[in-house]
């Protein structure tokens, strides 16, 4: 049992810890990167995390649902921390990132894969990183030598050509929404989902000019505004199925969204597996357990489940 135990908040973070004698456990929730998705609440196998629905603005806007950790039931395993599309959720053990569902591989780390090729780029683009919905993307040009030009109005046409460019990317806060890869006009992003899913809005069913899951949706051009019908819409091609609209609409029925697939490092785990089944659906689960041949979880999860998969 630990020695003592904190729970400290403000508007922009939550920080709880565990102080033990020669241990120190804190988990940190930066909620300038949190969107209030669904993801952390439904992987926490302590049921720790619970999502607060927020009171509209004063100008009528939804805002995104607010992130609580309970301090009685976090064990900080860190399994929140993994999964967070955002990077939003940070666990340490005496202030190094150790995960131990990591260190025992009991559990696997999500796939961000983000390839660039800067051989394309341009000297004088920077399309990538305007595009980028969350600010992830700097462009920066390097002498020969690794000097950063700071402007290139202040150089000649002949020095350009010499420069190298840079595209940096925070990869652990990218949710591969690919906003990038579309509106590069080179080529020079390739960006695979880490979650693939289907969402489907029900428009019929929305209330009159709610806007909710608009208001709140991260990813720029994830959701848009029919002209034809002035009804919102989901353009799977930018959509992450981090569940951040789901959690926020007025009407269950008018919004379904469900993950099918996670990228995610090779795992046998029977903690993966449960996680899985809460984040994923059912049939998915399956295909993934009879893809790894592991017959022993399978029949497990179809027990829990209460039907079988042929």
């Amino acid at each position: 049992m630990p020695l003592k135990t904190l729970k400290k908040e403000d508007a922009e973070t939550l920080t709880l810890e565990w102080i033990l004698h020669v241990k120190n456990y804190r988990l940190t929730l930066d909620r300038k990167l949190c969107v209030g998705c669904e993801i952390c609440s439904l992987a926490c196998p302590k049921e720790a995390i619970k999502l607060e629905k927020q009171p509209k603005t004063p100008e009528g806007k939804a805002q995104r649902a607010k992130v609580d950790i309970s301090l009685e039931k976090c064990n900080f395993c860190g399994i929140c921390d993994i999964l967070c599309p955002y990077g939003a959720i940070k666990v340490t053990l005496n202030g190094e990132h150790a995960l131990n569902v990591i260190e025992k591989e009991s559990f696997p780390q999500l796939i961000r894969d983000i390839q660039v090729d800067t051989t394309k780029c341009p000297v004088n683009c920077v399309e990538c990183e305007k595009a980028c919905p969350l600010n992830l993307i700097k462009v920066t040009w390097l002498t020969q030598d690794g000097k950063i030009v700071e402007d290139l109005s202040a150089i000649t046409k002949k020095e350009r050509k010499k420069l190298k460019v840079n595209v940096n990317v925070k990869k652990e806060q990218c949710p591969c929404c690919r906003v990038c890869e579309f509106k590069c006009p080179e080529g020079v992003l390739h960006v695979r989902k880490t979650f693939y899913g289907k969402i489907r809005i029900y428009p019929e069913k929305c209330p009159e000019d709610c806007r909710d899951c608009l208001d709140v949706c991260p990813i720029t051009g994830a959701l848009y505004i029919s002209e034809a019908d002035n009804k919102v819409y989901a353009n799977e091609t930018f959509c992450v199925y981090c569940g951040a609209c789901k959690v926020v609409c007025p009407v269950a029925e008018a919004l379904e969204l469900k993950r099918t697939k996670i990228m995610h490092t090779p795992v046998r785990s029977g903690a993966w597996n449960k996680a899985l089944e809460r984040l994923a659906s059912p049939l998915e689960i399956t295909k993934e357990l009879k893809a790894k041949g592991s017959q022993k979880a399978l029949g497990s999860v179809e027990k829990r489940l209460g039907w079988k998969v042929t």
